[in-house]
C-alpha cells in the first residue's frame, strides 16, 4: 500500500488479489498508531474490530463471494451518524455512552456495498460549532474545519482511504479545503438522511471525504437511492454507474467565475490561486467566465443561518430541557437565538430559499459550473474555531452539487482549495467538470504527518 492509496485503487487490487483486506486494515492500523496521538481523528476506533472486520472480507472472498464493488474497504463514519452496537456520542457528552440500537441509511448502503465501518471520526458538538480534540494533520495547531473534522483529518492523515461527512452549512467542503483533499455533497436528497442526528432537516446533507474525486463518485454511487424513512430522499433520479466511472468530459467546460461578495473577502492567496487556476484552465481550453451572482442572493448566509437556527432549536428543544446543562455555552448560544425565530419568520426564509433555488437554476444555465473559493484561505491557526462557511451557505441552502480538491498551497504551507459547484441533481457533470479542472491543476504536496 503507497501512502496516498486510492479507494479505486485499494477496490482494484483488493479483487484483483494483490493484497488481502487484513493486509490493508494492518496498513491503516499502523498509520494511526502513528499518528494518531497528535491528530485525534477519532472519536471510537478499536483495532480489533478493524481487523475481524477485514478477516471477514478475505474469508468471503475465499469463498468466491464478492459482497459488492467495495468488498473489504474500511470507511470512516462521522460520530453524528447512527451505527448499531458502535458508540455514537455526537461530539457531546450527553451521548458519550451511547449505543444506537439502529444503523444509519448510508452505513447499511456501503456496508450492502462490501464496505465495513472502520472508526467514528470527531465531530463538533452536534455538528454544530464547538470543537472536537481534532487537529489538522498539515500542521497540529491549525484548525481542521468543522464539523466533519475527523473526517477529513482521517483522510488527510491516510488513517482512511475516505470517510462519510455531513453538511448543514460548510462542514464537509471547509474541512475538506483545510485538510487538502476532496470533499463532495451531493445533490439534496440523493442520499438518505435515516440514522444521522438531524441539526436542520432543510439543509442537513450526507456526503463523502475521499484522496481524490474519482473516489467521491464511487463512493456515492453506492449510497444513492430512495428510502421511506426519509421523505426528502429521491429514486431513480441518478445514474449511479456514470457516477462510479465518471465518463471523460467532453467538450472542456463553461465555467462562471464567482468572486464577487461575500467571495470577495477570501485571502490574497486564495484570491491568487483562482486567478492563476482559471488561467490555467483557459490555456487548456476551457471558458472561463467572471460572473456576478444576482443581488437576490446577497442575503442567503443569513437565510441559511435562519432556517438552520429555527430547526435547530425544534429539533433540540426536548433534549435542552433535560440536560441542558451538559451542552456548551456555544450551542446553548444557538439554541436560545434559534427559539427567538418565529414560524411566520422561518415560513418566509423557506419561501426565499426556493426563489433561490430557481434563480440558482438559472444563473447556471448557461454554465457547465461555478469555480469558485470553497473557503476564506488557508486553515486559522488555532483549535477553538473551525472556520467560516460564508462561502458554503448558499450552495447547501439551495442543495445543489459542490466539490472541493486541494490546488495549491498557501503562504504558511497550508493547503487551498478549489470549489465547483453544479446544478440541482447535475452531479456526475459537477463532478466530471472538477475532475477536468484537477487533472490539469496537479497538487502533489503532503501533510506534515
Amino acid at each position: 500500500m503507497t501512502q496516498r492509496l486510492t479507494l479505486k485503487q485499494a477496490v482494484a487490487d483488493l479483487q484483483e488479489g494483490r493484497y488481502s483486506a487484513e493486509s490493508l486494515a494492518i496498513q491503516c492500523i499502523s498509520r494511526i498508531e502513528a499518528a494518531e496521538n497528535q491528530v485525534h481523528a477519532w472519536a471510537w476506533f478499536e483495532k480489533e474490530h478493524m481487523l475481524s472486520e477485514a478477516r471477514r472480507a478475505d474469508a468471503e472472498l475465499q469463498h468466491g463471494n464478492l459482497c459488492g464493488p467495495l468488498h473489504g474497504i474500511p470507511l470512516g463514519v462521522k460520530d453524528i451518524i447512527s451505527t448499531r452496537g458502535i458508540p455514537t456520542g455526537m461530539g457531546s457528552p450527553i451521548y458519550e455512552h451511547f449505543v444506537p440500537e439502529e444503523t444509519a441509511a448510508c452505513v447499511e448502503r456501503f456496508t450492502q456495498a462490501g464496505a465495513y465501518i472502520e472508526g467514528k471520526t470527531v465531530t463538533t458538538e452536534f455538528a454544530t460549532q464547538y470543537p472536537g480534540p481534532t487537529t489538522n494533520p498539515w500542521n497540529t495547531t491549525c484548525t481542521p474545519g468543522g464539523s466533519s473534522s475527523g473526517s477529513a483529518a482521517a483522510v488527510a492523515a491516510c488513517f482512511s482511504l475516505a470517510a462519510l461527512g455531513t453538511q448543514t452549512r460548510g462542514s464537509i467542503i471547509r474541512p475538506a479545503a483545510f485538510c487538502g483533499v476532496v470533499g463532495f455533497k451531493p445533490s439534496y436528497g440523493l442520499i438518505s438522511r435515516f440514522g444521522v442526528k438531524p441539526v436542520s432537516e432543510t439543509l442537513d446533507h450526507v456526503g463523502v471525504i475521499t484522496q481524490n474525486i474519482a473516489d467521491a463518485g464511487l463512493l456515492v454511487s453506492t449510497l444513492v437511492g430512495g428510502d421511506v424513512r426519509d421523505t426528502a430522499t429521491l429514486v431513480n433520479t441518478m445514474n449511479s454507474e456514470d457516477l462510479a466511472s465518471l465518463p471523460m468530459l467532453e467538450p472542456p467546460p463553461r465555467l462562471a467565475v464567482i468572486a464577487s461578495l461575500p467571495w470577495a473577502h477570501a485571502e490574497p492567496p486564495q484570491q491568487a490561486l483562482l486567478e492563476h487556476c482559471c488561467e490555467a484552465l483557459r490555456r487548456c481550453g476551457a471558458h472561463t467566465e467572471p460572473a456576478n451572482l444576482p443581488p437576490v442572493f446577497s442575503t442567503a448566509s443569513e437565510v441559511a443561518r435562519s432556517v438552520q437556527l429555527f430547526e435547530l432549536a425544534r429539533n433540540f428543544k426536548s433534549l435542552e430541557k433535560t440536560s441542558g446543562s451538559r451542552m456548551s455555552s456555544l450551542f446553548h448560544g444557538l439554541y436560545a437565538r434559534g427559539a427567538d425565530i418565529s414560524v411566520a419568520h422561518h415560513e418566509e426564509m423557506l419561501e426565499l430559499r426556493t426563489t433561490f433555488r430557481r434563480k440558482l437554476a438559472q444563473f447556471l444555465s448557461g454554465f457547465d459550473a461555478i469555480i469558485t473559493h470553497p473557503a476564506l484561505g488557508e486553515a486559522p491557526d488555532t483549535l477553538t474555531v473551525t472556520g467560516d462557511s460564508a462561502f458554503n451557505s448558499l450552495w447547501t441552502l439551495c442543495g445543489v452539487p459542490c466539490v472541493t480538491f486541494p490546488a495549491g498551497t498557501g503562504p504558511r504551507g497550508l493547503p487551498l482549495g478549489l470549489q465547483i459547484v453544479g446544478a440541482f441533481l447535475n452531479d456526475v457533470r459537477t463532478l466530471q467538470v472538477a475532475q477536468w479542472c484537477a487533472d490539469r491543476l496537479p497538487f502533489t504536496s503532503e501533510p506534515s504527518i
